[in-house]
């Protein structure tokens, strides 16, 4: 199982495919995304942490996200 840290929370989200999966066979989906906005930056986060953003979300939201919590 691989894992990644959520870039709003900081949680450690499960992360389904790669080797990892191949071998143990397991049926779980990942935990989370990756988010690309239009300035060009990419953003892992949880799908509790996407729920809160706005409905037109700017990396700017992904900041608020951390310091809201």
């Amino acid at each position: 199982m691989a894992s990644q840290s959520c870039d709003g929370c900081g949680d450690d989200v499960r992360i389904a495919g790669g080797i990892a999966d191949f071998w143990s066979f397991s049926g779980e989906s990942s935990g989370g995304m990756t988010l690309e906005f239009e300035d060009g930056t990419e953003h892992f986060l949880c799908y509790d942490c996407i729920e809160r953003l706005p409905d037109y979300p700017e990396a700017s939201d992904v900041a608020a996200l951390s310091e809201s919590r």
